[in-house]
């Protein structure tokens, strides 16, 4: 269990931040761009349960553990990393590619494109969507200057993946998708 009693530690006031193993970095190593990029992706996750129905709300529940969990992944670099230490397995990726399996069941074949919208639930999976994709980018970022747990990319590439079709789906089931129109404008 967690305790935390002082959430003010002064630690970071000159630009530096500590791992998990207590390795003092500065706030933009590739590490802690990472971290803070699956933080920010699991709040986002957080504005998009306020809207989704009772079966997302539980994968995407579930998913913002996953990403507690990724997190210690990242922050402990790899010689601390002990048998106890929080991992991204096969069976993270695993369940959500039984999730995108089953959502992506109800939805038609896609014809074109998806714009990011529709409805205001479709429109907050899609964000957290593109922020999953830049998490992602910044974990690959980091496994070229250190050596991590590469599930953690695959994670956030089917995390993507499953942000996708829910948003499809909080859209009539796909019905109500906003479709790209090429040259529309022009």
């Amino acid at each position: 269990m967690v305790r935390l009693t002082s959430i003010t530690t002064k630690g970071g006031d000159t630009g530096q931040t500590s791992l998990a193993d207590g390795t003092r970095v500065a706030k933009f190593e590739t590490r802690i761009v990472a971290q803070g990029s699956v933080d920010e992706l699991n709040a986002a996750i957080g504005v998009a349960i306020l809207s989704a129905d009772d079966a997302a709300k539980a994968m995407l529940t579930r998913v913002q553990n996953d990403l507690f969990d990724l997190g210690s992944d990242i922050t402990i670099p790899e010689p601390a990393k002990t048998e106890a230490s929080l991992r991204v397995t096969d069976a993270h990726v695993s369940a959500l590619e039984a999730d995108i399996e089953t959502v992506n069941a109800r939805l038609d074949p896609l014809t074109s494109f998806v714009l990011p919208g529709g409805s205001p639930s479709a429109a907050y999976l899609h964000l957290a969507r593109t922020i999953a994709r830049r998490a992602e980018r910044d974990v690959w970022a980091l496994a070229a200057d250190a050596d991590i747990n590469t599930l953690i990319g695959t994670y956030l590439n089917r995390l993507s993946d499953l942000l996708f079709v829910l948003g499809r789906d909080a859209n009539d089931n796909g019905k109500a998708d906003v479709l790209w129109v090429p040259g529309a404008t022009s």
